[in-house]
């Protein structure tokens, strides 16, 4: 299968996460210029589906086989025979075997048996999507792709990882300024968020990559929070891609969280209805003008996979335009 990408979204794998996946694959919305990259943090009926929904739909999406962050690797380990976990680890075998799925691999501590494991099975490191972000597995990624160039080379722009990987490289950059309390994005409530699309190439990249409007922190554990933020990429004029955020009022304590929405939903159609249109209606944005419309609260979840789905279904309709 050729892949004609550039842009890599680099996204955990949560519930909220893998549904927006599916449904941009499902709805055809992700277009042919992005692969997302997924590092499951559990071995769940949601990733599974997600990864059946992309071969369903012949998509890309790379599938990273050994995870730093979540219990994805100990799942593995632990699953009984009988059981539920059973079928989705059978599942996940089978598919990982379809050209759709990418394999993939993050260099750290068990990179190097699990390289010997697909070598085993007669598995070209041509093929393989590599995450470098750990300049003590550097020498490692030479010695294993000395002479074989892998499929596409994830790492960081800084000097010691250009210096050692030379072909296929994918720019991975965290772009999401991350605030410790969603209130704090009321300080700056328009930032600038990229311009990785403009210069990668001129950089010597093939594509690059983000985490989208999420960051690159993994926690655990959600929590009520006090105040409800919603993150919306835009171009700006320059070309270069800013982030809005809008915010919740009512924040001093955790109560009425349908509230808190219904307050950043309003900044937000308010700022949307603006003409011209500061931004293309995609389909994570018409659904949060719907939750306005009709009044209703999806949930914290949905809030983060709507602002997800637009962030990817822009960058989608972008990249097939250029």
């Amino acid at each position: 299968m050729e892949v004609k990408t550039m842009y890599f979204p680099y996204l955990r794998g949560r519930q909220y996460e893998l549904l927006a996946l599916r449904e941009l694959a499902t709805n055809h919305l992700l277009g042919d210029y992005v692969t997302p990259i997924v590092e499951p943090v559990k071995l769940s009926p949601t990733l599974v589906n997600t990864m059946a929904d992309f071969i369903k739909v012949n998509h890309s999406i790379a599938i990273i086989r050994n995870p730093a962050v979540g219990t994805f690797m100990s799942d593995w380990q632990d699953v009984q025979d009988e059981t539920k976990e059973a079928v989705y680890k059978q599942r996940f075998t089978e598919q990982y075997e379809n050209p759709a799925i990418i394999k993939s691999l993050i260099m750290q501590r068990n990179a190097k048996s699990l390289l010997a494991f697909w070598d085993k099975k007669g598995i070209n490191k041509s093929e393989l999507l590599v995450i470098n972000t750990d300049r003590d597995y550097l020498n490692l990624y030479e010695t294993t792709f000395g002479t074989i160039v892998p499929r596409f080379a994830l790492m960081p722009d800084e000097s010691v990882f250009r210096r050692k990987i030379r072909h296929h490289k994918v720019l991975l950059d965290d772009k999401f300024e991350k605030q410790e309390r969603n209130a704090d994005y009321q300080d700056e409530d328009d930032e600038f968020f990229s311009d990785d699309h403009l210069y990668y190439k001129e950089d010597g990249f093939v594509g690059f990559s983000d985490y989208s409007v999420v960051g690159n922190e993994y926690l655990e554990a959600g929590f009520a929070p006090y105040a409800v933020a919603i993150h919306i990429v835009y171009f700006a004029k320059d070309g270069t891609l800013r982030v809005r955020h809008f915010v919740s009022d009512s924040n001093e304590d955790i109560t009425n969280p349908a509230l808190k929405f219904y307050e950043a939903v309003s900044k937000l159609v308010a700022w949307f209805n603006s003409d011209p249109h500061p931004v293309i209606l995609t389909m994570g944005l018409k659904a949060f003008l719907q939750h306005y419309e009709q009044q209703s609260y999806p949930g914290l979840g949905t809030v983060k996979k709507l602002s997800l789905m637009h962030h990817l279904e822009l960058m989608g309709k972008y990249l097939s335009e250029v």
